[in-house]
């Protein structure tokens, strides 16, 4: 059997007595898109901040192709980070630079490529999104919410990664541009044979970009399968979460005023 692309195995992380991550055990194939579901506060950026290594965990292990990525450092790591794309919540774009800079960021940056050819290269991928040329001088500032969406999700394949994360894809947008950017992030996806993972909260979005989902819950996954298998899991957490229904095991914290 192939070697997982991304290999989670007993991965714990505490904050002080707090429990974010209770041993989680995944793996992600090569070329598949994983979608973790999951409320806010139940460790999913914690998760995906620690296979990106911005975060230790306390205990387990992560492997990346095979290896052990869990506690390296300096040019190992720099290898590693190499292969990823990542899409941000916010798009994340940095304000002072025009649009072609922010898509060509991983190029000049962390490739070394020079300017004139990374500018290239990110009018192309901004093509692949749907942006004409016209928008690369343009700042962020100057671009609507999906727009910005687009730009950010340019920037995570710009260099061609083989792993792509997405962190809350369509939030802040409407249910129309939310459609557009899923399409994008399939056939992006799906060009550059990549594998992703993405958390997110929008069922919609989790449906349309996702093989498998898993389903995370007090620091564990309580429930993974296909897509397909979603609305009939059997469970009574994961069926609370996708219907958005009030009544039910996952009970809300609310604070009287």
């Amino acid at each position: 059997m192939d070697v997982p692309k991304i290999a989670l195995k007993g991965v714990k992380k505490f904050f002080g007595p707090k429990v974010v991550l209770d041993g989680i055990d995944l793996d992600v194939q090569r070329g598949e898109s994983i979608v973790i579901i999951g409320g806010s506060g139940t460790g999913k950026s914690v998760l995906l901040k620690s296979i990106l290594g911005i975060i230790q965990p306390d205990a387990g292990t992560i492997r990346i192709d095979g290896q052990d990525t869990t506690h390296i450092g300096g040019r190992e790591r720099e290898r590693a980070m190499a292969k990823f794309g990542m899409l941000f919540q916010g798009a994340a774009l940095f304000d002072s630079l025009p649009v072609w800079e922010n898509v060509a960021f991983g190029l000049i940056q962390g490739q070394r490529m020079a300017r004139g050819e990374a500018k290239e290269r990110a009018v192309a991928t901004l093509g692949a999104v749907g942006l004409g040329p016209d928008v690369a001088n343009l700042f962020p500032s100057e671009l609507s919410g999906g727009m910005q969406k687009r730009v950010g999700l340019a920037r995570a394949i710009c260099t061609r990664p083989e792993i792509i994360f997405f962190d809350e894809p369509t939030t802040g947008l409407d249910p129309i541009m939310a459609d557009v950017i899923n399409d994008l992030i399939v056939k992006c996806v799906k060009d550059l044979g990549a594998t992703a993972l993405s958390i997110t909260h929008d069922m919609a979005s989790a449906r349309k970009i996702a093989d498998r989902i898993a389903m995370l819950y007090k620091g564990r996954l309580i429930w993974v399968g296909p897509v397909s298998a979603i609305d009939d899991s059997g469970n009574p957490y994961v069926d609370q979460f996708i219907h958005g229904r009030a009544e039910g095991p996952i009970q809300m914290q609310i604070r009287a005023f």
